[in-house]
């Protein structure tokens, strides 16, 4: 399989001239294209922190991340952010989408920042739209939307721009149990049909259940790293 993220011994470190608080410390992790991993722990234990290094939203104090070939710690900040626009894709907790724009307004944004033309962008949109399974949605404003439909259309426009994974941060947190099985089918079926890369950060038992990696960070270093093997069941059927 492809590897699609290394990370090389990355540390991070916070407030290093008063009470230093070591987030991350020496991890060293692989994640391989069409993996559905947790990142689990107890609060404080270095997820977030992690999954924002890979992301390129947060830098280490030492080590390197390479997502493909391409080493995102040595990149300069105008570059860095032209690559997490062409190659990664985030859904967080509380949603992030922007209120004046309508649901496909959102989507699309991400495609407008690439100069995607207007006629790729209707199509991508109408794919997207369905496989979330809110097409009669497209035209409202998110404040009319529920939680649920919400984080749906972030998962969209995560992968409106067909990025190379997906980095989740809680987005099951605010959900209540149905919209969470929803979110959580669709990114299964992304994930088995269309082989995207998820990897989420999460405290949630019901995301814990569907993955097939988990891996467990305890105090900043990786305490476990466990693949979920899965059975497939076939249904015989007797000849007469």
């Amino acid at each position: 399989m492809k590897t699609v993220i290394d990370t090389h011994n990355i540390s991070k470190t916070y407030n290093p001239d008063s009470i230093p608080v070591h987030a991350i410390q020496k991890v060293h992790l692989h994640i391989e294209k069409g993996e559905f991993t947790a990142l689990v722990g107890p609060s404080g234990s270095g997820k977030t922190t992690l999954l924002n290094m890979i992301g390129g939203l947060d830098k280490p104090d030492e080590g390197n991340i390479f997502i493909n070939d391409t080493d995102i710690t040595l990149l300069k900040p105008s570059a860095l952010i032209k690559f997490r626009l062409q190659h990664i894709g985030f859904v967080f907790q509380s949603y992030n989408l922007i209120p004046v724009l309508t649901a496909r307004e959102n989507v699309e944004f991400i495609m407008l920042l690439q100069g995607k033309r207007k006629k790729d962008r209707d199509i991508r949109v109408k794919q997207l739209f369905h496989q979330i399974g809110l097409d009669d949605k497209m035209n409202i404003r998110p404040a009319r939307l529920s939680g649920g439909q919400q984080q749906r259309i972030a998962v969209a426009r995560a992968l409106a721009s067909k990025p190379e994974f997906i980095l989740a941060d809680e987005p099951t947190a605010n959900l209540d149990t149905k919209s969470a099985s929803n979110l959580l089918d669709i990114m299964e079926k992304l994930n088995r049909e269309e082989g995207m890369t998820f990897i989420f950060s999460t405290h949630d038992q019901r995301v814990i259940d569907r993955a097939r990696r988990v891996i467990t960070l305890v105090d900043g270093r990786i305490a476990s790293d466990t693949a979920v093997v899965e059975i497939e069941k076939t249904h015989l059927t007797n000849k007469v």
